[in-house]
């Protein structure tokens, strides 16, 4: 994660957009590409949905489309200086608390 988080920034500075990597920018980046991921289920049925992946064309564009958002949730947290993975996994921890295993 961290290789990929300063390959983005090595990619941003060599364009000069460190300027524009505001969290602000970022974050509404990030829900512009979340929405066009989104875009690609709207109207697809469950079960269209669970068979997206079987279309290369629509398959290479959910690729894309998670991949911007991973992309620019790395940077997000670069400019944050946010953990990724000790933010997910403190996250989880706080879910199993909030939501315990249903008894039986």
């Amino acid at each position: 994660m961290a290789a990929l988080q300063a390959r983005l920034a090595r990619f941003a500075a060599a364009r000069n957009w460190q300027p524009f990597h505001t969290p602000k920018n970022l974050a509404a980046a990030l829900s512009v590409e979340a929405s066009e991921l989104v875009e690609i289920f709207q109207w697809l049925t469950p079960e269209q949905s669970a068979r997206v992946m079987d279309d290369p064309e629509s398959a290479h564009r959910v690729r894309d489309e998670v991949a911007d958002v991973l992309a620019y949730l790395l940077q997000l947290c670069e400019v944050l200086d946010i953990d990724v993975l000790a933010a997910l996994s403190a996250k989880i921890d706080r879910n199993e608390t909030r939501f315990p295993v249903p008894e039986k």
